[in-house]
């Protein structure tokens, strides 16, 4: 078999086990929520409106301070991308839902989604930040911008928690525990 042959076949067996993993789960195209990025690598630039909820809804200052960083991490030839941002209420309810089944309790699921009443994404006050790399930079140099890491079990996931320059608080251990 050719190696172009050989590639045909295994595309198109990924894509009949994707399509079976999506018709098992009962997944529709209208089933994708609002306020998830679903694997953007770009963010847009957002010094104006993007007409995209999950940017344009996050908190001014946030946008603001998320450019300024990310203006700085090229500068140092490190990519930062939101990979997710304010997401809505039904958004992130389904999130915890999943979080309940994958993790068998409420107390598990609890560390690492939070419901929408206890979301920041909700309020447009977070955001996650990738690549790893991205979110690693951002965790040494963030509070130059007022970016902080929340919670000591994801890396990813950013609040504006101190003025740009100020020291960012102590992280949580994970989102079972607020402040």
């Amino acid at each position: 078999m050719t190696t172009d042959r050989l590639l045909s076949v295994r595309h198109l067996l990924a894509a009949a086990v994707i399509g079976l993993a999506l018709l098992a789960v009962g997944c529709k195209a209208a089933d994708v929520p609002v306020g998830t990025l679903l694997g953007s690598d770009e963010t847009p630039d957002l010094s104006r409106p993007t007409g995209k909820p999950e940017f344009d809804r996050l908190d001014p200052v946030l946008r603001s301070a998320f450019q300024e960083a990310r203006a700085a991490a090229e500068r140092d030839g490190v990519r930062l991308v939101i990979t997710s941002g304010w997401r809505s209420r039904a958004h992130q309810e389904r999130l915890y839902e999943d979080a309940l089944v994958k993790y068998g309790s409420p107390e598990e699921a609890n560390r690492w989604v939070a419901t929408p009443d206890q979301s920041a994404h909700v309020t447009g006050d977070a955001i996650d930040i990738g690549p790893t790399d991205g979110a690693i930079w951002v965790g040494q140099h963030g509070a130059e911008f007022g970016l902080c890491q929340t919670f000591a079990n994801e890396m990813w996931h950013f609040e504006l928690l101190t003025t740009p320059g100020g020291t960012c608080p102590e992280m949580l251990t994970d989102g079972s525990v607020r402040r």
